[in-house]
């Protein structure tokens, strides 16, 4: 097995969408992706097409810890093929291992989306399984609390989203992911 190290200022890294569930990841790298001609993976949907079950369903039989160790197997595995765009589940920064394989390995794209805005966007989904208690609300708050860290830890790029539409969301992207490519390619010629 090879395993291709890219730096991240490299055309070929992988793009990482990082943010709370209901940010906008799939849209956004899904688009991002087209617009592109890249291949889109979204890790919650990998997930579900190789064990033929939904997220909710493993948290079910394997409880979050089983989801997480999959998930993280996942991340290990996509952050090493070149020219991917990766739409991660909300809670993969949790971890300090893949936390450190996001630092590494991908230019990492926080979506920041205010904890109010992802209630009003997720309060109706029941295939979310850590909504699935008496005050969801709340949860969403005390679940941003904890991850909002977290993200800025790895992110390279931080989007405030919310309000915008998701186009306007896929341009801010891209500029942004653009403009770090050119200044990470500069720093790396002029380190030479």
């Amino acid at each position: 097995m090879t395993v291709v190290v890219l730096k991240k200022g490299a055309p070929t890294a992988v793009v990482v969408l990082v943010g709370m569930m209901g940010a906008g990841k799939t849209t956004v790298g899904r688009e991002y992706a087209r617009r592109h001609g890249l291949r889109f993976v979204d890790c919650d949907h990998e997930l579900e097409a190789r064990t033929g079950v939904s997220v909710a369903t493993i948290f079910e039989i394997e409880g979050e810890g089983g989801f997480r160790r999959r998930e993280a197997q996942l991340l290990d595995e996509l952050t090493v093929e070149p020219g991917l765009v990766l739409a991660t589940g909300g809670g993969i920064v949790l971890s300090p291992d893949n936390r450190a394989i996001l630092r590494e390995r991908g230019i990492v794209v926080y979506l920041n989306v205010p904890a109010q805005i992802l209630w009003e966007r997720t309060r109706n989904d029941k295939n979310r399984p850590l909504l699935q208690v008496p005050n969801p609300r709340e949860r969403i708050e005390a679940l941003y609390s904890q991850r909002d860290p977290l993200y800025r830890e790895v992110a390279d790029i931080i989007v405030d989203g919310g309000r915008g539409n998701p186009s306007g969301m896929v341009r801010l992207v891209d500029r942004a992911v653009d403009q770090f490519r050119k200044k990470h390619a500069y720093a790396e010629r002029g380190a030479g």
